[in-house]
């Protein structure tokens, strides 16, 4: 019988890399102290790593000075073979390409680059700005994101980047699990990770090699284990886990997931607290509806 696989990461980008939530103090500040904590504790958890400045990092309200001391604050809290990598989104490629140079100099072992985020750019343009951050020489992540973005990293499109040598893999947040296979024919050597948390069995099933993903802020050893009887087939064990915590993990991919995630992690007794405007807080049905279905999983034990 082969031996089981396990989320053990053989490339910097592989396994479960945290997109991680940001503390911030009552003043709205950011809370430095606590999110190095944070990141100490994953990789305690079993994790593999963590991407900063990504969507739940609330990287679009950070000035310029804060999202260079979250990138550098991860790099100094990580330990020895832990992954930072960490997200360059930005308006278009001459600033996307300054964060990736800021990461490198930070020491992260690769980025997580989206399109331009407010030009509806075409084929032309998506390639320029890959082209442009490119020219760093950190690996590079694709992450597609349609839904925000407005811009599809489709299968022939991701070759192409490939084909260039511009990217190394994708974080695939398109909600259309059928594109795996496209994307692994079109382009056999791209990597895929996993990047909505409610799609994780079905492209670890299908041969994702990674996962950036919401939910182990809050509850890491019981995605850890999700993950790794994913990715090992192992049905009986990934089965019953995945229909317990998919009514966690659907938040991820809603318009709430900030929300949400943070509100589990307080419920964990970790520090999610606020959000920085202009996300305000949750209407108090909404929040009850998440915080009885965390509350029920933790009473299950998951953690």
């Amino acid at each position: 019988m082969p031996e089981p696989i396990t989320s053990a990461p053989t490339k910097p980008w592989h396994g479960i890399l945290v997109a991680t939530t940001l503390p911030f103090a009552e003043d709205y500040s950011v809370d430095y102290d606590a999110y190095a904590e944070h990141v100490r504790w994953l990789a305690d958890s079993g994790c593999h790593g963590v991407s900063p400045n990504g969507s739940l990092g609330e990287y679009q309200t950070l000035d310029d000075e804060e999202r260079a001391r979250v990138v550098a604050t991860a790099v100094a809290a990580a330990p020895d073979g832990f992954t930072v990598m960490p997200g360059i989104a930005a308006y278009g490629a001459l600033q996307a390409r300054r964060w990736a140079e800021q990461s490198a100099e930070a020491g992260a072992q690769a980025v997580m680059l989206l399109p331009p985020n407010t030009y509806r750019g075409g084929r032309e343009s998506v390639l320029d700005h890959y082209r442009t951050v490119a020219e760093v020489g950190l690996p590079i992540v694709a992450y597609n994101n349609p839904i925000d973005t407005r811009i599809d990293l489709t299968p022939a499109l991701l070759a192409e980047l490939h084909g260039e040598g511009l990217i190394v893999a994708v974080k695939e947040f398109s909600g259309d699990v059928r594109r795996f296979y496209e994307i692994k024919e079109l382009a056999p050597a791209l990597d895929v990770l996993v990047g909505s948390d409610d799609v994780v069995l079905e492209l670890a099933i299908a041969g994702a090699v990674g996962w950036v993903a919401g939910y182990p802020n809050a509850i890491p050893r019981s995605t850890v284990e999700l993950y790794n009887a994913a990715i090992n087939r192992d049905l009986d064990k990934a089965l019953p886990l995945y229909r317990d915590l998919h009514r966690l993990l659907r938040w991820d991919s809603k318009t709430e997931f900030v929300h949400a995630i943070k509100l589990a992690q307080d419920l964990a007794g970790r520090k999610g607290g606020k959000c920085r405007p202009p996300r305000v807080p949750l209407a108090p049905e909404l929040a009850a509806k998440i915080a009885g279905d965390t509350s029920d999983l933790l009473a299950k034990g998951y953690r």
